[in-house]
């Protein structure tokens, strides 16, 4: 199941995948840093750059952040920009464009979602606090488990690199959804009617079909901060600014697409800057500080057994049922060990699970839990993930080879 997707240009195909790949390898080279660091006689000057306060200010109106924050709250908002122009560009004209394309990956996407929720309830229940995390093992890392993938080689068939980027998509999608309805503070009526201010001018700058990037990017700097202040999370503007910008420019093709012209100038940035240096900031936890238990404690397991049992039971189970009773199909060109594989992939939560988890909880609390739970899930994940895939991989090509 390609789809349009594979009437993109070859070339394009190939870049986003090998951009998404070697970010998602830079992205383990970062958590090993913040994971040394944390445990090493550095990690006092560790945790002083993760909390060097700073402060930009701008005609009287100032922020003043430490650094993980400009990071969380500021760098991560270009994320969710790109994320916002993904999701946009696969509706309209992608993998997620038609009932077709997008039943398969929706439906394991819900799955996933509603089983990892469940396992992590199960081992949190009663603890009212603990219980404010049950959305922390959500979304897919796109990055990660495409860096696993791109360590297989032709193993993978591009159908399943395929579904499992539009499955993360629509993860991406479900997790913001999560946090603007559950993870938001008190809000304030001025700044969100600012806000909405800023989204109603977007609207009527695509309407009227303006295509230059300047006043968009202009207006979603002025979003950003009317968020900030709103009591709902700043990243979400980033999404909203993505999705109000034009997919198609006035004389058609990719070249003139404002919305394709911003996402592949913003992608390197992403995937070789902002995320891994949130994981850099984000990634630390010393191992012979945390609370609540440590590795074995309700939290920890609750988001690691969510990942690795919950996320993959949903995924699998609810593309088996579809695909069995012909409501879908399995991906061209794979088997069913190829897709278990890539459902295991799914587990990798690691950004969108790091970053809920410093949104559910209270600074102070669960912090090492949030940190060992995704690291353990997404780490087994990955390594189990790998294997499968590898051997699915072995033995069809052996089947092959017998059949020639």
């Amino acid at each position: 199941m390609i789809g349009r997707f594979a009437e993109l240009p070859t070339r394009a195909i190939t870049e986003f995948f090998r951009l998404e790949s070697a970010g998602g390898l830079l992205l383990v080279a970062m958590v090993a840093v913040a994971l040394i660091l944390s445990n090493s006689p550095a990690a006092d000057f560790y945790r002083s750059v993760i909390d060097l306060p700073m402060a930009a200010y701008a005609g009287g109106v100032g922020l003043e952040k430490m650094l993980v924050h400009w990071v969380n709250d500021g760098l991560m908002a270009v994320f969710f920009l790109l994320v916002g122009l993904e999701i946009k560009r696969e509706i309209k004209d992608g993998e997620l464009s038609s009932r077709d394309q997008v039943l398969l990956p929706a439906a394991a996407a819900v799955g996933g979602m509603a089983v990892l929720a469940l396992v992590y309830v199960l081992f949190n229940m009663g603890d009212e606090i603990a219980m404010r995390g049950w959305a922390i093992p959500a979304a897919t890392d796109i990055a990660f488990s495409l860096g696993v993938i791109a360590l297989l080689g032709r193993r993978v068939p591009i159908s399943l690199k395929v579904f499992l980027t539009a499955l993360a998509i629509l993860d991406d999608l479900g997790a913001i959804i999560i946090i603007a309805i559950f993870y938001t503070a008190e809000l304030s009526a001025i700044s969100l009617g600012v806000a909405g201010a800023c989204v109603i001018v977007l609207i009527v700058l695509n309407r009227i079909g303006v295509e230059r990037l300047s006043p968009y990017v202009l207006v979603g700097l002025v979003l950003w901060f009317a968020v900030l202040e709103s009591g709902v999370h700043a990243t979400l503007a980033g999404v909203l600014l993505g999705l109000c910008i034009p997919l198609h420019g006035r004389s058609g093709g990719d070249a003139a697409s404002p919305l394709r012209q911003l996402e592949q100038r913003l992608h390197a940035w992403v995937a070789y800057l902002i995320l891994p240096l949130f994981a850099l900031l984000n990634a630390g936890v010393s191992f012979s500080g945390a609370e609540s238990g440590g590795v074995f404690g309700a939290v920890p397991l609750g988001i690691a057994l969510g990942l690795f049992v919950g996320k993959q039971v949903g995924v699998f189970g609810m593309a088996w049922l579809l695909i069995r009773f012909g409501i879908c199909r399995l991906p061209e060109g794979a088997n069913w060990k190829q897709l278990y594989g890539v459902a295991v992939l799914t587990e990798i939560g690691f950004t969108m699970s790091l970053f809920i988890g410093g949104l559910a909880f209270e600074p102070g609390t669960h912090e090492s839990d949030v940190r060992i739970g995704v690291l353990m899930g997404s780490i087994v994940s990955a390594v189990t993930g790998y294997v499968l895939l590898r051997a699915a991989g072995r033995n069809e090509g052996a089947h092959r080879s017998s059949m020639a």
